[in-house]
């Protein structure tokens, strides 16, 4: 299976890529949010692939980032909801904002999306709930585990616990989520020296 590409763009338009790498073309299928992020021809473009393959076919759709491609995944999962027309919602509102109309269950926003009706707007509200439920309960476990890792390690270092808790909790609300430890830990130690 295909999950990233990258290569010189040959060739684009509002819903196809094609990227020449090492001397194969690769025609990739891509939604209009994608589209709008891709610079010129002959330019290195990096996509996040998911590979469709049937019978008598196989079709790679890339995302310009994997937060795309995971809304695109949990989409397709959806019984009724193919490929393509998971690419044309995709091109008619933006991963993060169909995930804030998911959470919010704003079936009316959902539905002004071409191509998706009513009953199709409160499926995908619906089902995707739980499953964007589930990524932010994964979310916040891992943030616990990691407030409580640099408070342990600030404590090792000689700190009070009421000391560094508020300081930690401030870091981790700044940095993204993605942060790694020791940078986490470098601006708590920062934040904690102007105390």
């Amino acid at each position: 299976m295909i999950a990233y590409l990258k290569g010189s763009m040959i060739q684009k338009s509002s819903n196809q890529v094609v990227l020449d790498i090492g001397g194969v073309g690769y025609c990739i299928w891509i939604p209009l949010s994608t589209y709008l992020k891709l610079g010129d021809l002959k330019e290195i473009v990096e996509l996040f692939i998911y590979t469709h393959v049937t019978d008598n076919s196989l079709s790679l759709y890339g995302f310009s980032s994997e937060d795309e491609r995971e809304i695109f995944l949990k989409l397709i999962s959806i019984s009724g909801i193919g490929p393509k027309l998971s690419l044309s919602i995709l091109s008619g509102i933006g991963a993060s904002d169909l995930e804030d109309a998911i959470k919010r269950s704003d079936v009316a926003r959902i539905s002004l999306i071409p191509g998706i009706g009513k009953k199709t707007a409160l499926r995908i509200a619906v089902e995707l709930q739980e499953k964007l439920e589930e990524k932010e309960k994964v979310l916040e476990v891992k943030s616990f585990r990691e407030k409580e890792d640099l408070i342990s390690a600030l404590m090792n270092l000689g700190f009070k616990r009421k000391e560094v808790e508020k300081i930690v909790e401030e870091t981790i609300k700044t940095f993204c989520p993605d942060s790694d430890f020791e940078k986490l830990l470098r601006e708590s130690l920062k934040r904690m020296a102007k105390i």
